[in-house]
């Protein structure tokens, strides 16, 4: 008779609306979209208020990997037109840069501290180090793949070593080159937000001080905002590579 009232008393609490565990998870599935769109205002709040400091960290993202890839394409490229008529050559470049690769970005930028201190340096010494591989692998691989009968015609028509470099075998690598910066980029632009530890520019600083001020009100804006830059920027420069690929390539090499 006892267990006959608490059920009732239970069951007329559930009558009048009382909580049960399935009304909870429909209440907190009802929640979740209210407050994505406040966590949405709050990040469009954040952007529009502060556009000046954001236009200033996508250029300062935007200049200092493309300078750490135009440095990195240089030595790749010399590198790769230096190794690749040696086998044990070619792979010791390619196994030296790829070493570079297993090395944590942190720990990386972490040894550079003491060599060149903090700020864009150790920044853009990472960026370039990062970038090697691709380009020296693609540099090696381009040059490889020209067929010989190009080189023996330019030959035969009175160029130079020096002259068919530029003019016949560099064109033809070209589209390899290329797309080696093309993943280069990428790369970079993804390892620069982590060198806000060594002070480095970019729009990992935002990242960071938003990981810093967790459980305030600017926390989430200021880190979705630089990641979600780093994101659209990342995408921009890969048009801007395919375009620049269409406009610098010959049709026949395509």
């Amino acid at each position: 008779m006892f267990g006959a009232v608490v059920v009732g008393q239970h069951n007329d609490r559930t009558r009048r609306g009382g909580s049960t565990p399935r009304r909870r998870r429909c209440r907190l599935l009802a929640e979740r979209p209210r407050e994505a769109g406040h966590r949405l205002d709050a990040l469009w709040d954040y952007i529009t208020s502060h556009q000046s400091q954001l236009v200033f960290d996508s250029y300062q993202h935007v200049s200092a990997v493309m300078q750490s890839v135009v440095i990195a394409t240089v030595i790749g490229v010399v590198i790769g037109l230096l190794t690749y008529r040696n086998d044990i050559a070619s792979n010791l470049a390619t196994s030296i840069s790829s070493a570079v690769l297993t090395v944590p970005s942190f720990a990386l930028l972490g040894l550079l501290i003491p060599l060149v201190g903090l700020g864009v340096i150790p920044s853009i010494t990472a960026l370039v180090l990062y970038s090697l591989l691709p380009i020296i692998r693609n540099t090696i691989v381009g040059m490889n793949n020209i067929e010989p009968a190009l080189i023996d015609a330019a030959r035969g028509i009175g160029m130079g070593r020096l002259i068919t470099l530029v003019r016949v075998e560099l064109p033809l690598v070209w589209p390899a080159i290329l797309a080696g910066m093309r993943l280069s980029t990428q790369m970079a632009m993804g390892v620069l937000a982590i060198a806000a530890y060594v002070k480095g520019p970019g729009l990992g600083n935002l990242i960071f001080a938003g990981l810093a001020r967790v459980g305030s009100p600017t926390a989430v804006p200021m880190a979705l905002s630089g990641t979600l830059l780093i994101v659209i920027l990342a995408l921009v420069l890969d048009a801007l590579y395919v375009l620049l690929g269409r406009l610098t390539t010959s049709k026949g090499i395509r």
